[in-house]
C-alpha cells in the first residue's frame, strides 16, 4: 500500500546504507536525490567502518547540493574495506553543514518516532542498525515500512538458476531475520531482479556526459572504486557495474517494472533466503516485466 505522503505530497525517507563498499549504494543515493517524489530526511551508515562511510555520504550530499540532510554514524561492526575512502581524503566530517549524529541508530529511531507520516526506510546493506533499532524501540514497526536490497529467492548472482547467499544477508543473517520478521511491511529487491541491472552503450554514455554535480561525483567515486576492488572487473569508461541497490529505491515509487509477489522466507544462518510457508512474509520483486524500460527510466532520472 502507498505510504501516507507528507504535506507537500512527498514520501518521507530514511536511508540506511553501507555506502563506500560497493558503488551501487552511491548510484542509489544519486537516484534518491533525483526523485522529487521522495523526501530524504536522514542518511545513516551501516556495517563495518561506519564513520568512513559517513564521510562518503556527507561529502556526496554536500557536493550534490543536499547538505540539508543530516547524516548518522551507525553501529560499527567488524572491519571491512571502504574502497571509496580516497574520495574523502581531507574531508572534515564534523564540518558537514547538515549535522552529524554520533548515534546514528538513535537518530533513526527519533526520526521515525517523531514523524507524523509513515517513514519509508530504505535499507541498502547488511542491517545491524535495523536490528539494533528494533531492540531499542520496538514501536518503530508501527510507524515505518521497509524497502531493502536483500536476498536471493529463485535466482542467484549473474542470473544463475541456483539461489545464492546474498551479501547483505550473509554478512548478518540475524539482522536480516529481525528485519523481515518485525511485523512491519517489508518489500525486497532480491538478486532475482536487482542482480541484472547494468547501464551500457548509449545509456551509459548519457551518464558519462551528464554535468549534474551528483552524477559527476558518482563517476569520480566509480573510477576510484573500480581500481580498488578485486571481486569484480569493470571499466568505468564503458559501462556501469551491477546496480543492485537502485531497485530498492525505485520500488518505492515504480514497482510496475517488476512482477511483485508476497512470499514466505526463512533466513538461514549461512545467509540464504529460502521459501518457507511459515516464514516471514515479504513482498519481493521476483521477475522483470520490463528491464529495458527500467534501465531507460533510471538513466533519465539520474541525468535530468
Amino acid at each position: 500500500r502507498p505510504a501516507r505522503a507528507g504535506s507537500a505530497g512527498r514520501i518521507p525517507v530514511v536511508l540506511d546504507t553501507d555506502i563506500g563498499t560497493d558503488i551501487d549504494d552511491t548510484w542509489a543515493l544519486a537516484l534518491l536525490l533525483a526523485l522529487p517524489e521522495l523526501d530524504l530526511k536522514l542518511v545513516v551508515t551501516d556495517h563495518g567502518n561506519t564513520e568512513a562511510r559517513a564521510r562518503v555520504a556527507a561529502k556526496f550530499l554536500q557536493v550534490s547540493g543536499r547538505a540539508d540532510v543530516p547524516v548518522g554514524i551507525g553501529k560499527r561492526t567488524k572491519a571491512s574495506p571502504v574502497p571509496q575512502s580516497e574520495w574523502t581524503q581531507g574531508y572534515d566530517l564534523r564540518s558537514y553543514p547538515g549535522g552529524v549524529h554520533e548515534d546514528g541508530v538513535g537518530a533513526l529511531i527519533d526520526m521515525i518516532m517523531k514523524s507524523r507520516e509513515t517513514i519509508t526506510l530504505i535499507v541498502l546493506g547488511p542491517a545491524p542498525n535495523i536490528r539494533e533499532a528494533l531492540a531499542r524501540e520496538p514501536r518503530i514497526v508501527k510507524k515505518a515500512r521497509v524497502f531493502a536490497m536483500s536476498g536471493s529467492v529463485d535466482v542467484g548472482y549473474d542470473g544463475s538458476a541456483k539461489p545464492a547467499a546474498e551479501y547483505n544477508v550473509k554478512e548478518d543473517p540475524a539482522a536480516t531475520r529481525a528485519m523481515y520478521g518485525a511485523g512491519w511491511e517489508v518489500t525486497i529487491a532480491p538478486l532475482d531482479t536487482a542482480g541484472t541491472i547494468r547501464l551500457v552503450d548509449e545509456r551509459y554514455k548519457r551518464i558519462l556526459a551528464c554535468r549534474k554535480p551528483s552524477v559527476r561525483a558518482l563517476i569520480e567515486n566509480y573510477r576510484i572504486w573500480a581500481g580498488r576492488v578485486n571481486w569484480t572487473k569493470v571499466n568505468p569508461e564503458e559501462m556501469s557495474s551491477v546496480l543492485f541497490d537502485t531497485l530498492a529505491v525505485a520500488l518505492v515509487q515504480r514497482p510496475s517494472y517488476c512482477a511483485m509477489e508476497t512470499v514466505g522466507l526463512e533466513v538461514t544462518d549461512d545467509g540464504f533466503t529460502r521459501r518457507k510457508d511459515g516464514g516471514s512474509r515479504v513482498r519481493a520483486a521476483l521477475r522483470w516485466k520490463d528491464l529495458d524500460g527500467y534501465e531507460e527510466w533510471l538513466t533519465a532520472r539520474l541525468t535530468q
